[in-house]
């Protein structure tokens, strides 16, 4: 049914490329570079993470050199050489879903480990983010259509830090209602940033892009994703270990959950600059 909807929707988005052959070879170091990052991410801080990284980070280096000589390549790198706005709008979406997906996580272990709620009500006060988000996103994309879709997603990205940085402060006795109002902050500051950077990477390129265009946002998001748990994980590794979490561990998660919030924060605060400095997209 997808590839049916795909063939008689959408059949204009490659009318600009049917001369162009498949990169075949390009897509399989792709491929193989994105598998190799994220398991090796996966399973650090041992040495065959750290290998499986060095060997995607070596076939990253091999796909954009093929890439730079191949006639028809699956991804453009003209489209980060060339188009700034394009190449800033994707590193920003890197950095945001790299401080922010593990966010969910952490809080859910602190809620049901440190406020000691069941599973369901701290998934009732994680679920206030995404409603807010829900709630704005479709505003924040028609309001940046107006107005720079640099300047909206940088604000969202500046209500994310400062959200990020109030939980870096988080207590054994943080009361559920501050909790839910920074959920709600960052729900809003997720709806201000998401659909504008996407508009702008999408407005960006040409119409025979789009694809590829599409296809990029979406792999700096599962990279960002990756890249959070990871960190996630890093902290616990080195604070905690392999141990559980026990009562006796409490002081030590919580600082790990302290010391990864903190980490995201420093890291957004960056993405509101690569946001800023993207330029202009209308005009």
């Amino acid at each position: 049914m997808i590839i049916l909807l795909t063939w008689w929707k959408l059949r204009q988005e490659w009318v600009d490329a049917l001369d162009e052959k498949f990169d075949m070879l390009g897509s399989l170091i792709y491929g193989l570079m994105l598998v190799a990052v994220m398991y090796g991410f996966s399973r650090l801080p041992s040495g065959l993470g750290a290998g499986l990284i060095l060997a995607g980070l070596l076939l990253l280096l091999a796909f954009i050199r093929w890439e730079g000589q191949v006639e028809s390549p699956v991804l453009n790198m003209r489209l980060f050489r060339e188009n700034r706005v394009f190449a800033l709008s994707n590193l920003a979406a890197l950095i945001n879903y790299s401080a922010t997906f593990a966010i969910s996580f952490l809080l859910s272990l602190y809620l049901q480990y440190i406020q000691r709620l069941p599973p369901q009500s701290a998934g009732l006060v994680l679920v206030s983010q995404p409603a807010m988000q829900a709630v704005f996103s479709p505003l924040a994309g028609r309001l940046s259509d107006r107005v720079e879709a640099r300047l909206v997603a940088s604000s969202g990205m500046g209500l994310i830090a400062l959200g990020l940085g109030a939980l870096a402060f988080l207590s054994a006795e943080t009361p559920q209602a501050l909790i839910v109002a920074i959920l709600l902050l960052l729900g809003f500051g997720f709806a201000l940033f998401s659909s504008p950077n996407t508009n702008a990477v999408m407005g960006a390129v040409e119409r025979r892009f789009y694809g590829v265009a599409s296809a990029t946002l979406g792999t700096m998001r599962l990279l960002g994703q990756m890249f959070s748990i990871g960190i996630a994980a890093l902290v616990f590794a080195v604070l905690i270990g392999k141990a559980q979490i026990t009562p006796q561990n409490y002081p030590a998660f919580i600082s790990s959950v302290r010391i990864a919030f903190a980490i995201f924060a420093v890291l957004c605060f960056g993405g509101i600059f690569a946001s800023l400095a993207r330029g202009k997209l209308k005009g």
